[in-house]
């Protein structure tokens, strides 16, 4: 029997898909991965479809919650139009329901339930509206200035925990790099597909596309994966809120010759350019280029997702002048026993590279 059973809800996400892989390869441990989309390998993980908006289905898979340990709660409903829907009420409203009609039936289903990880996001700092409070620490969310979802979910384990024999934990990761498919925040598809597209338009050198910079910070998914995993674990992070990063700082135009030599070019010049306006429509192009490399990933819809949207989010693109930091504080979760750290350079080399060597994004 194994001595941990571990439930992956947003298996296909970049946390959950990063998650399910880390602890797929655990000794001892059994792991059941949740998502509408099958995700492209299990790595040994046994897959359900759920659609985690429908609570009769989560009622149905019951049974099989059996024996679960630890619930990783990576699941995320966002709508078309990324970035104004951060604040809309129906996405408030169905990401809380979806916890909601999760744990119903796994509560029901395993006594044995013993940690729930739960993931923010800097948007509890208020990222999105306003400039951080430099750096953006722990106990001072914005809980009660920005309407969000994190709130409604927050409460509702706080407002459970007690009467239960689980705990729970918060993790806020900065801008998450990793591998996954379809996705509404990756990059890493969003910047090879347009690397691709300027690579058939004969282009040596590699525009960054953004905006004027600004000091920010990124986790790579698989050190998140490792920190969710010790947070499961730890006492000191039973019932607490950490953030999370690589430990060090970027600046997206610094940060992109190291992103133009992963993907074979040499760095260019500041171009902006809009990728969800100019890149994300052009579908016969990306199927040309798909052809010509005997790619596997897709249409541009079911590769990229929404995160062109996204990186022209995060990325800036529009902005003129430097934004103001977006920096937060790790010293609750260093001090607390999670110590790992990894350069962002090297981050996104190792993304890249992992969409190239699944013949996801053409060979450098």
């Amino acid at each position: 029997m194994p001595s941990k059973k571990v439930l992956v809800a947003g298996a296909t996400g970049l946390v959950g898909y990063a998650a399910m892989k880390h602890f797929a390869a655990e000794a001892g441990c059994e792991v059941i991965a949740l998502s509408r989309r099958r995700p492209a390998e299990t790595y040994g993980a046994r897959w359900l479809p759920l659609d985690l908006t429908d609570a009769g289905a989560c009622d149905a898979l019951a049974p099989h919650f059996a024996g679960v340990t630890h619930l990783v709660y990576a699941a995320l409903y966002e709508r078309p139009g990324l970035v104004a829907g951060w604040r809309e009420e129906e996405q408030i409203r169905t990401n809380d329901l979806m916890l909601r009609n999760l744990m119903a039936p796994l509560e029901r289903a395993s006594s044995a339930l013993r940690h729930v990880a739960l993931l923010q996001g800097t948007k509890a700092y208020g990222v999105h509206v306003r400039p951080l409070n430099v750096p953006a620490r722990e106990n001072r969310s914005e809980m009660h200035e920005q309407p969000n979802f994190y709130w409604n979910q927050e409460r509702f384990l706080r407002e459970r925990q007690p009467a239960t024999a689980w705990s729970w934990t918060i993790l806020r990761p900065v801008l998450i790099v990793g591998d996954s498919v379809g996705s509404a925040m990756n990059v890493i598809p969003a910047l090879g597909v347009y690397a691709a597209m300027m690579r058939k338009a004969g282009k040596t050198k590699l525009d960054y596309p953004g905006g004027a910079g600004r000091v920010a910070q990124a986790v790579d998914a698989d050190l998140l994966a490792r920190a969710i995993a010790w947070s499961g674990e730890s006492e000191k992070a039973r019932n607490e809120i950490f953030n999370v990063t690589n430990g060090d700082v970027f600046v997206w135009p610094n940060v992109w010759p190291a992103i133009a030599d992963a993907l074979g070019f040499a760095a260019g010049d500041h171009v902006p350019l809009a990728l969800d306006r100019e890149i994300r429509p052009r579908e016969a192009e990306w199927a040309e280029i798909r052809a010509a490399h005997g790619l596997a990933s897709g249409t541009l819809k079911e590769f990229v997702g929404l995160s062109f949207e996204y990186a022209d989010y995060t990325m800036g693109f529009g902005r003129d002048a430097p934004g103001p930091a977006a920096l937060v504080s790790t010293i609750k979760l260093m001090q607390a026993g999670f110590t790992e750290v990894m350069d962002t350079e090297a981050m996104f080399r190792k993304g890249f590279a992992e969409m190239q060597a699944k013949k996801l994004l053409p060979p450098r």
